[in-house]
């Protein structure tokens, strides 16, 4: 593993993958069309929700924010991974670790709180049909979507902050593919015990107290499918709220397997693979969930096309 450009007092040493170096040209190219097609795809979505008056509603709002919450949330990852992956150079400086650190966190919490409200958002769609328009009004979504960010940006500001002040006595070497909280600690020289336990704890009101919030509404979703009891019913259910649980499955599924079990996860380079894709796989397929499964994108996407070549 090349050292030459990582000399400089406060640069970190990123490992990453470079124990697997026969892998390291194939991830260099899924993760570069991954962060490309991550782009185009959140990309679009931004522009039909906000072009389309079709999608001029709270679900499609929520939508924009996450793909927003995805193109910054990978943009702040993958290129250093990708500059990593290239050649023997595995360094990263202070400076670009601190940002790295923090925007990533902020988003990522970010995006754990904003699928909620979007789950929030189904179950008054679902539940309160008649009642949508005035509870989900567009004071309540911006205050909404307002929250998510903050949430976001606080837990960043607490954990980032406190792990940033831990003494490292000299220690660079990040066994990561990026500046994230449980691999940082462990650069410590200090007894981590209550760092871990401090993580813990705000993986479980990040991660497991929205996740609960999140099946609770699904949960009077089911209940009132159930009470109509008609075939329609389930249809019309499950193309309202089959893209998000969908998103919810990857995006929690494989973040909670690091994040929860820090210790164990980050004992082996599985949890690199792992942490790949809440990183760079979930970003790609979220605009291709919702454009495949969702008629309302899919008629937006014709509409533009078809505006575009009548130009």
């Amino acid at each position: 593993m090349g050292r030459s450009n990582s000399s400089f007092h406060g640069d970190f040493i990123l490992v990453g993958f470079s124990e697997q170096p026969q892998l390291e040209k194939t991830l260099f190219v899924v993760v570069l069309w991954s962060y490309l097609l991550t782009l185009i795809g959140n990309t679009v979505i931004i522009v039909v929700s906000f072009t389309d008056p079709k999608l001029k509603m709270p679900m499609y709002y929520f939508l924009t924010h996450l793909s927003l919450v995805d193109i910054c949330f990978t943009t702040s990852i993958v290129p250093q991974l990708l500059w990593n992956l290239r050649g023997p150079d595995k360094s990263i400086t202070l400076v670009g670790c601190v940002v790295q650190l923090y925007v990533s966190l902020s988003l990522g919490s970010t995006e754990c709180v904003l699928l909620t409200v979007m789950a929030f958002d189904r179950y008054a769609a679902v539940c309160k049909p008649l009642h949508y328009s005035a509870v989900m009004k567009p004071q309540l979504c911006q205050a909404l979507a307002g929250v998510a960010w903050l949430c976001g940006m606080g837990n960043a500001l607490i954990q980032g902050t406190v792990t940033l002040l831990l003494p490292r006595c000299g220690h660079r070497w990040i066994h990561h593919f990026f500046c994230e909280v449980p691999s940082m600690i462990k650069l410590a020289c200090v007894d981590i015990h209550a760092n871990e336990v401090q993580l813990f704890v705000a993986s479980l009101v990040l991660l497991l107290l929205p996740l609960t919030l999140i099946l609770m509404s699904y949960g009077q979703i089911v209940r009132a499918v159930f009470r109509i009891g008609s075939a329609q019913a389930w249809k019309k259910a499950l193309g309202t709220c089959g893209s998000h649980l969908m998103v919810v499955s990857l995006f929690y599924g494989t973040i909670t397997a690091v994040y929860i079990q820090p210790n164990s996860s980050y004992a082996h380079s599985r949890g690199r693979f792992i942490s790949l894709l809440y990183t760079v796989v979930t970003p790609t397929l979220n605009p291709l969930i919702y454009t495949l499964r969702n008629k309302d994108v899919k008629g937006a996407l014709r509409r533009l096309c078809h505006r575009d070549q009548s130009l």
